[in-house]
């Protein structure tokens, strides 16, 4: 079960410490890309990793294995291996340099920066299925570490590597040929603020019964 400490007369379990409400936490929960080098506390780390392994899935078989990456060293070979496999996705769309990204503030731009900032993450999570092609039974646990995360005022973003660094990367952190590594996330303090996120009505997005009659 969750890591139990006695604080006087009183045993917490992860459960209790994190006591933010789900609907605050889902509510102002947004992709964070520009973070502090400031390290989290082990015990904060542990208690959103007791967290992901909580997600359901399929039959409680838990076809995923966690590498927490904090090492100096190890975070800056990782973080130039992202950086690679980021421009290799934009290669693979046509955006061959910065130069072919619209000026201003956009995702594309936004992403890129993460991409040259990736190895000062303190911390990166690399979410991995036991076996190729197991990646939607562990989709849910992304959402579990994220939202344990962003409890204890964390912040994150989903990112995936490329083909081309994935040998590479597997070699680095001893990941058995077998797997597959499915979400690459750095977690750190923001800088900058959560607060609730801006997204289209539901109606748009929801369909009832039938993609184009839409939700009411």
């Amino acid at each position: 079960g969750s890591r139990i400490k006695q604080i006087g007369e009183v045993t917490m379990t992860t459960a209790d410490r994190l006591t933010m409400t789900l609907g605050e936490a889902m509510f102002t929960q947004r992709a964070i890309r520009r973070l502090k080098p400031d390290p989290i506390p082990d015990e904060i780390m542990r208690d959103i990793m007791e967290s992901a392994i909580r997600a359901p899935n399929g039959g409680n078989t838990q076809q995923w294995h966690f590498i927490v990456v904090k090492n100096a060293e190890t975070r800056k070979q990782l973080g130039e291996l992202y950086h690679e496999a980021w421009w290799a996705k934009r290669k693979d769309q046509g955006i061959m340099g910065p130069e072919d990204i619209p000026p201003g503030k956009n995702s594309t731009r936004s992403a890129m920066r993460l991409a040259n900032e990736f190895g000062d993450s303190p911390v990166m999570i690399l979410i991995c299925a036991l076996n190729k092609g197991g990646s939607g039974g562990i989709i849910p646990s992304a959402q579990n570490l994220l939202l344990a995360a962003r409890a204890y005022g964390i912040g994150g973003t989903i990112a995936t590597l490329h083909a081309v660094v994935d040998e590479r990367v597997k070699k680095l952190l001893n990941i058995p040929e077998t797997a597959e590594i499915v979400y690459c996330m750095p977690l750190g303090y923001p800088r900058g603020e959560f607060g609730s996120v801006n997204r289209k009505p539901l109606e748009e997005v929801c369909g009832m019964d039938r993609w184009d009659n839409p939700y009411k």
